[in-house]
């Protein structure tokens, strides 16, 4: 270790030191430009921290280890999203402090700090935003104790905050959706983007993605491979959320034939140009004109996804056809939105008693009356 005052930078400090990376090989490295002694040699130990994985490290210094080793594998927008929360309600709490230095009365000092945070309004996070921030800190931690030797992870001890599903799940029926698109159909891109989404179930980013070439008018397809996320003012295009979700989309015949009368609408357009070039906060002001209009209440433009799912459950198709044409896996249709018709269940319990004729119920009550 050794920190030198550079002369030829106006009296200014550097530090030079040697290590060995991940790969076992020797490294020298020089970082010029600090003011005092003290700082280069404070920088010099928090890089070879990080270089070693040492749980002595801080928080602060520990995400940048974090960082380096998921970024890359992590698409750019869910990257982020993670790192927006992180600087903004985990960073501030936890940075200053070192990893073992983390401890189960940290873990609930910090959640009853997150459930006091108030807005102007009065109201607090939501409780599956709570529940997210909560897992970004325990991803952070399960990170060291698997690879840096973090004896235990402190948020699994404690355990999380919120909840998985905050409240029902909104949606519409198709009565509720018929009168929403009556009102929204003066604006041709508004009307087959909601179109599309109500009854093709593709999430907004896999609709933004569209063009021309991914449209199979033979057999009334949709190619399902590539979302479109809005990120620093640029448009980026990506694979979709999972592998699940690239998929072939049948279209119901009057979808197919509405959005051949849009493409032929466009003076020129190439096969690989997006068909609806708006940004998702367009959806949104549409959908609060459409709800406006027609007096339907307001769901998110994400719950339209969750309406075409429940339309199908309600037409009696099973979790895994559902799940194939939505992108998403069997399990998670049958737990997320099994709640959605409660007279399911009813049904059931209707379909059961046919099965059992009148004289078996009566047996039982002759077994019932010897009993007493």
């Amino acid at each position: 270790m050794g920190a030198y005052r550079d002369e030829n930078k106006n009296g200014t400090w550097y530090c030079k030191f040697s290590y060995h990376n991940w790969q076992g090989k020797k490294i020298t490295k020089k970082k010029r430009g600090f003011k005092t002694k003290k700082e280069a040699l404070a920088w010099e130990n928090s890089f070879l921290e990080q270089q070693a994985g040492n749980i002595e490290m801080s928080f602060e210094d520990f995400f940048e280890v974090y960082k380096r080793d998921l970024k890359n594998k992590l698409r750019e927008h869910t990257w982020m999203t993670k790192e927006n929360i992180v600087k903004t309600k985990i960073m501030p709490y936890f940075k200053n402090l070192s990893l073992n230095e983390i401890e189960n009365s940290t873990i609930m000092a910090w959640h009853n700090e997150l459930l006091s945070i108030r807005d102007e309004k009065g109201r607090g996070y939501s409780m599956t935003y709570l529940r997210t921030i909560h897992a970004q800190l325990s991803s952070i931690l399960n990170h060291a104790c698997k690879y840096y030797n973090l004896r235990s992870n402190p948020c699994r001890a404690v355990g999380t905050i919120g909840e998985k599903e905050a409240g029902e799940m909104l949606f519409w029926t198709q009565e509720e959706y018929e009168q929403f698109i009556e009102a929204v159909k003066d604006k041709p891109k508004s009307f087959y983007a909601f179109e599309i989404l109500y009854w093709c179930g593709l999430r907004t980013g896999e609709l933004l993605a569209l063009t021309p070439r991914k449209f199979d008018f033979e057999r009334n397809t949709i190619r399902v491979d590539e979302s479109l996320q809005r990120l620093k003012g640029k448009n980026v295009i990506t694979a979709p959320k999972t592998k699940k979700s690239v998929r072939t989309v049948m279209m119901p015949e009057f979808i197919a034939e509405g959005i051949k009368d849009y493409l032929n609408s466009f003076y020129k357009i190439g096969d690989d140009d997006l068909i609806f070039d708006f940004t998702k906060s367009f959806l949104h002001h549409e959908m609060d004109r459409g709800c406006r209009i027609s007096g339907v209440k307001r769901i998110r433009v994400h719950d339209l996804r969750h309406s075409h799912v429940s339309l199908l459950i309600e037409q009696g198709f099973s979790a895994i056809a559902i799940a194939d044409r939505v992108g998403h896996e069997s399990i998670d249709i049958t737990f997320r939105y099994a709640h959605l018709f409660p007279t399911k269940q009813l049904e059931m319990v209707n379909s059961l008693e046919s099965l059992r004729p009148d004289t078996a119920k009566d047996k039982w009550k002759e077994l019932l009356k010897d009993d007493e």
